[in-house]
């Protein structure tokens, strides 16, 4: 059997899909319930049948498509209403038949909820729990009991809310879960109200916070310290308002800070992965900033930091990158210095630490660059093209003779660009014109269409994202544009950059390396 003695408990199926713009499908929820037993967590929470049609649904397919290796499904619902037997609340009956081996309780805890919500009296209340765990338990499911506005009401009340933590575990409840439901503590706070709650009752607790305060990982681990061995979390801090307690911060901050075995052996390193996957499944795009699993996570520009990197990386990160699923960048900025730019060179596979020259020569150069609108923190390509090109193997497979846009306001209304190249190609001239839904997409096209008939391969590249930044000039009145394209090849992506003194001359720059890099990559010779 697993260690029981701690669990790490997922909500993102039930409370992280009540973040505003997450709607998941049932197939949804099945995909995201694979990941997170991927990742090892020991519970997940599936939502709540009889309730709602979708998560019913999601139950009787869990029972056929579903093969967990460490989790297991937890319904979710409320205790029987008021005057009703839990025998005959439909609700608990959902409960008792979705099949699940764990179900999960929400029961007031505050006073003022109970009485002005439910409109009840508090012994009813308590009678509620007691009834309904009491029968999910002769029906021998586990059951988790979530004490809903818990710390609110026990600064209100602490009796009244320390007896329905009583109520729970006398009927059978294995864990009693004190919820932060408005997410208004601070850990101080969790601190003292875990361990006066534990010592009063000696029930096995658990900690929900939510992060209006920006606390709830905080929170969480203060409950840890205070003797909670059960924790609730979501995928990537998902949730109504501003979220949960993040699983990703959480779980690694245990593991890897305190030392507790929660996940299956090999488990942890997937967890960049698994971060990752959820949010294209929610259709989030990954934080980039987010501890641990972002990517800018262990992403470092100052020079300062570069150069005790290139020494010991771990003088400036608090883990191993690899622990997590996760890499090590370094960034090429104006801020950059020799051991940035060496570090970087030799993650893009050049080894510049030999030539002391040749390396002044690209850190002067990057620099100057940055100071004329250039950023290749995003755009490794064009630096992969500009250290080819110091380093004598400049990339060309076209010498630009001119190019040209025009932009049209047809009598229908319909806005038509045309653009037209000419080129040099392998000593020949070739000239192009296309159409497209814009200047850029034209100017795609031309390029395209003039050198397709010599590099075929061009036909499978797409442009991905196009990024437009207006930088102001020195003088604060005239400007420059900054010009990030995105180009995929179904096997990988890659980001150039282009600076010119309006939108269409920085595309082209852009566009001009981007298709240089994705012929490079394609294994074309160039001059």
């Amino acid at each position: 059997m697993p260690d029981d003695s701690f669990h790490v408990f997922d909500t993102t199926l039930r409370d992280g899909a009540q973040r505003e713009g997450i709607n998941l499908t049932v197939t949804d929820k099945l995909a995201i319930a694979r990941l997170l037993d991927e990742f090892g967590v020991r519970f997940i929470e599936g939502g709540w049948p009889g309730a709602n049609p979708k998560d019913t649904e999601f139950f009787q397919r869990a029972a056929q498509e579903l093969t967990l290796k460490h989790a297991q499904l937890t319904a979710f619902g409320a205790t029987r209403r008021s005057g009703v037997q839990a025998a005959d609340d439909p609700q608990v009956a959902a409960l008792r038949e979705s099949g699940a081996p764990v179900v999960t309780l929400v029961a007031k805890s505050d006073i003022r909820h109970v009485e002005r919500a439910l409109r009840t009296t508090g012994e009813e209340n308590l009678a509620m729990v007691t009834d309904t765990v009491s029968h999910l338990r002769e029906n021998g499911q586990r059951v988790f009991l979530d004490c809903e506005h818990f710390f609110d009401g026990y600064l209100h009340d602490p009796d009244y809310a320390t007896s329905v933590v009583r109520a729970a575990a006398e009927a059978g409840a294995d864990v009693v879960v004190l919820c932060d439901t408005n997410g208004g503590m601070l850990p101080a706070d969790i601190v003292r109200v875990v361990t006066e709650v534990r010592e009063a009752t000696g029930v096995r607790l658990g900690i929900h916070a939510q992060d209006d305060t920006g606390c709830a990982v905080a929170n969480t681990l203060a409950a840890v310290d205070a003797g909670a061995t059960h924790v609730q979390c979501t995928a990537n801090g998902y949730g109504e308002r501003v979220g949960n307690a993040n699983l990703f911060s959480v779980v690694p901050a245990l593991a890897l800070k305190y030392g507790r075995d929660v996940l299956p052996e090999g488990c942890l390193a997937e967890m960049t992965r698994v971060s990752q996957a959820i949010a294209e499944l929610v259709n989030i795009a990954p934080a980039t900033h987010q501890p641990y699993v972002g990517i800018s996570a262990f992403a470092h520009k100052a020079g300062l930091h570069a150069s005790a990197i290139k020494v010991d990386p771990d003088l400036y990160q608090h883990i191993d990158p690899a622990l997590v699923g996760n890499d090590m960048r370094m960034l090429v900025s104006d801020m950059a210095g020799r051991a940035s730019i060496e570090l970087k060179a030799k993650e893009l596979g050049f080894d510049l630490g030999s030539d002391r020259e040749l390396l002044g020569r690209v850190v002067d150069r990057v620099k100057s660059m940055e100071l004329a609108g250039y950023s290749f923190e995003a755009a490794d390509a064009s630096l992969e093209l500009l250290l080819r090109e110091e380093l004598g193997a400049r990339v060309r497979y076209f010498t630009a003779e001119s190019w040209r846009v025009i932009a049209e306001r047809r009598a229908d209304g319909a806005a038509v660009s045309e653009a037209t190249v000419k080129l040099h190609i392998k000593g020949e001239r070739v000239i192009a014109t296309a159409e497209g839904n814009g200047p850029v997409n034209a100017l795609d096209r031309a390029l395209r269409s003039a050198m397709e008939g010599v590099y075929t391969a061009l036909g499978g590249l797409e442009l991905t994202d196009y990024k437009v930044r207006i930088l102001e000039g020195a003088s604060g009145t005239d400007a420059v544009t900054r010009i990030l394209v995105t180009f995929s090849d179904g096997r990988g992506e890659w980001t150039t950059v282009g600076v010119g003194e309006n939108v269409i001359d920085a595309s082209w720059i852009a566009l001009e390396q981007a298709t240089a890099y994705g012929l490079l990559r394609q294994g074309y010779p160039h001059d």
